[in-house]
């Protein structure tokens, strides 16, 4: 089932076209890829745009509209034709339900009555023939329990990896909008930020959106943080989400990247999100933060399943704690491990290429493409695969101080 649909809506008149197009845009599910004002040439943008849903408003020319609907199915049977007139004459319905329509809903459109149109129409997506199922679009938030411990490295490349699925369509967010280096990382200088995006939301079409994003040679689209740095996000969560909803419409998965500070925006971006990956290495710091920040995640009913720890840099000369040991303060298994090769990240970093390309065979990027499978859900690894390492049993906080 698809997370968002695209619609495209035609209505002569300007006042209950505005109408439609508020209450169409207070809805997540709903990205508004086109708008008309002349029936006569709506089935041509439906044609560029091939929108999901076509809304077609009757009333101004109910012969001419229903010409439009008859178009629309003859021409693109892929779009569900909804129609909507203040005329409830049996009649009129009669005839736009065989001239394709698939729903008729009344003027003034009831929130209500075209949700449950949406719900019905969905349904079918599933099932048209030849398609099988619909597949929806996964949100991976990275965020980690100290500064430092190698999210956004984790971040892109772990996007990096999905990308080379032909059958997935990626797309990396830099959230962190302080100090945020995700394009650094890929070595592109983007034209457009995530400022820019959220500051257009209700102007964004599918082909502005591509615009605003810069692809990278491994086939992963950024969206970086502002230019400037400004004391207070110039962007709301409400923004942030939509945001998010809009890309769903087009990637099949989008890659977060938090910043430390679990603001507003970051609790957003996970309550989006279908996994949320807590990273972490093996140090006293790291760890203290692990068990406040799954206590934290345990309470938020909207984040609790979601979280999946990972480990990096196992190996780390410095740390004075074993993995069985932090396993058992942490009281929760962890999802994968990534081993410390510290030199090739950094080398990796430093030229702006993702491991894959830099060191396709070095066992740091053997570790993340198995967790990147772990998570793709149009891959037939399971979750939690070889890199997961069970918990033994909870003891008191911080025991392993005392062995």
């Amino acid at each position: 089932m698809k997370s968002v649909i695209r619609l495209a809506i035609v209505d002569p008149n300007d006042a209950t076209r505005a109408a439609l197009k508020q209450l169409l845009l207070s809805i997540d599910a709903v990205w508004l890829e086109a708008e008309c004002s002349q029936y006569e040439v709506f089935a041509d943008i439906a044609l560029q745009t091939q929108p999901d849903i076509a809304l077609i408003v009757l009333d101004s020319n109910p012969d001419v509209a229903l010409e439009a609907v008859t178009q629309i199915a003859h021409q693109l049977p892929s779009c569900n034709a909804l129609v909507v007139s203040s005329s409830q004459e049996g009649s009129l319905i009669l005839k736009a339900m065989r001239n394709g329509a698939k729903e008729f809903l009344s003027y003034p459109l009831l929130l209500e009555d075209f949700l449950a149109a949406l719900d019905r129409i969905q349904q079918n997506f599933s099932q048209r023939d030849g398609d099988g199922p619909t597949r929806s679009s996964q949100v991976i938030t990275v965020c980690g329990v100290n500064g430092g411990v190698g999210c956004t490295s984790l971040a892109i490349n772990v996007a990096c990896v999905l990308a080379q699925n032909e059958r997935n369509n990626v797309a990396i967010i830099d959230l962190d909008l302080a100090l945020g280096d995700a394009d650094v990382w890929l070595d592109i200088i983007p034209d457009y930020t995530i400022q820019d995006v959220a500051e257009n939301i209700n102007r964004l079409d599918y082909a502005l959106l591509k615009r605003s994003l810069t692809k990278h040679d491994c086939g992963a689209f950024l969206l970086p943080r502002p230019v400037n740095m400004d004391a207070r996000p110039s962007f709301s969560s409400e923004e942030l989400r939509r945001v998010i909803a809009l890309l769903k419409a087009t990637f099949t998965h989008l890659v977060i990247d938090c910043s430390k500070s679990f603001s507003p925006l970051d609790i957003a971006a996970m309550e989006a999100s279908d996994s949320i990956l807590l990273t972490t290495q093996l140090d006293l710091p790291c760890l203290r933060n692990v068990v406040r920040l799954l206590q934290f995640f345990d309470g938020e009913d909207s984040l609790a399943d979601k979280v999946k720890v990972i480990v990096n840099r196992l190996g780390l000369q410095d740390t004075q704690i074993s993995l069985s040991k932090a396993l058992e303060t942490i009281g929760r298994d962890v999802f994968h491990q990534i081993p410390n090769d510290y030199g090739t990240m950094v080398e990796s970093r430093n030229n702006g290429v993702p491991l894959l390309t830099y060191a396709p065979k070095a066992k740091l990027t053997r570790e993340i493409e198995k967790l990147s499978l772990a998570l793709d859900s149009n891959s037939s690894v399971v979750a939690g695969g070889s890199g997961g390492v069970e918990v033994k049993q909870k003891k008191r906080l911080f025991s392993f101080l005392g062995k």
